[in-house]
């Protein structure tokens, strides 16, 4: 596995009684971006799947959580220096807590908890009404996008070849698809393609995409996704039009569009914001694997935060921050003038035409 080398020999976190102890909430969530609360009801839900300390290790399952949180925080391994009631940990030693809660907030009986996309009826019609409520047009019931995560060139072994990485901005990356819902939490997180990987290509092979399909072919037609023009149209999963002019019914559909498409720029940016491992100039220097295994386990942390209203990181800067979305003008893919699908999107999209915006 390829880790980050510091030139510090060790690196400082708090021990997990101070930090619990001598940190005010607002200093704790600013450092740990959960509450006091919400971490030691983390550190309960982890602990089955986590090694207790041991002769080999000393280092307590509340210090394990406290050190991944900091990490995923902060995208740095320097962190605490000089502080009076620090203690070292070895940065083999962080790295070892890193990837162990990593891996437990990947364990399904975890992830599909905090990550997951609605299964019945009434969860999608809830969602779709939530929307419909908030943005005037009854049908949505997530956006989708993608957004890329800096890591560092991978080596020979990595699933893909490490050219493949490259994205279109000439940086190495995984290329990352999100799926939020009307209050920015995200139901599906497909963190396995590499940079290069188009978006519309992820989509495809998304269960999602199959899910969404199967639902439009079993009759449910009024359930569908907004993404931007790099998605090919369908019932399920409408895109904008290209350039219509303004003060017309497309005009209004578009510009409706991307008030509600603007949910997953927001999303995307806080996920990074608050988990500012994920930050370009920060860079994941782990192996292609682990690096998603990083981006899921902070979906569901993110999740986490959603659920619980945890208050945005209002602090920190975000002037010039890349934040990995990568927006397509127009739809490469409209050329497939004969799919059926395609025609019965294009339905779709005129029906919501007429019906909201003449």
């Amino acid at each position: 596995m390829e880790e980050r080398q510091d030139d510090v020999d060790t690196i400082r976190f708090y021990e997990a009684e101070n930090a619990f102890d001598i940190l005010t909430e607002r200093a704790f969530v600013k450092k740990f971006r959960l509450t006091k609360g919400l971490v030691n009801i983390l550190i309960d839900e982890l602990r089955p799947n986590l090694e207790p300390p041991s002769r080999k290790s000393a280092i307590s399952i509340e210090r394990k959580v406290l050190t991944a949180l900091r990490f995923f925080a902060s995208g740095s391994y320097q962190q605490d220096i000089g502080e009076n009631r620090a203690s070292s940990l070895s940065q083999p030693s962080v790295s070892k807590c890193i990837a162990e809660v990593c891996d437990t907030l990947n364990m399904p009986n975890i992830f599909n908890k905090h990550v997951r996309f609605p299964s019945s009826l009434n969860e999608l019609n809830h969602i779709r009404q939530e929307f419909t409520n908030v943005y005037g047009i009854p049908g949505v019931i997530g956006i989708i996008d993608c957004t890329h995560v800096a890591i560092v060139p991978p080596k020979a072994d990595g699933p893909y070849p490490e050219h493949i990485y490259v994205n279109r901005k000439n940086y190495h990356s995984i290329n990352v698809q999100l799926i939020c819902d009307l209050n920015m939490g995200i139901m599906n997180v497909n963190a396995k393609y590499p940079g290069s990987t188009h978006d519309s290509y992820i989509w495809r092979r998304s269960a999602i995409s199959t899910i969404m399909e199967q639902m439009n072919n079993e009759g449910m037609r009024s359930y569908y996704l907004l993404g931007d023009s790099g998605y090919a149209l369908r019932p399920w999963l409408m895109t904008p039009l290209n350039n219509p002019e303004p003060n017309t019914p497309e005009g209004r559909y578009n510009e409706w569009f991307s008030k509600t498409r603007s949910l997953i720029e927001r999303t995307n940016g806080l996920l990074k914001m608050r988990f500012r491992c994920h930050i370009q100039h920060k860079v994941l220097h782990y192996h292609p694997i682990k690096a998603s295994k990083i981006i899921n386990a902070c979906v569901t942390l993110h999740n986490i935060c959603i659920t619980n209203n945890v208050p945005e990181p209002i602090d920190e800067i975000t002037n010039d921050v890349d934040l990995g979305m990568h927006y397509v003008e127009e739809n490469h893919l409209n050329f497939q003038q004969v799919n059926p699908d395609l025609l019965a999107g294009r339905r779709m999209q005129h029906q919501i035409i007429n019906n909201y915006f003449m």
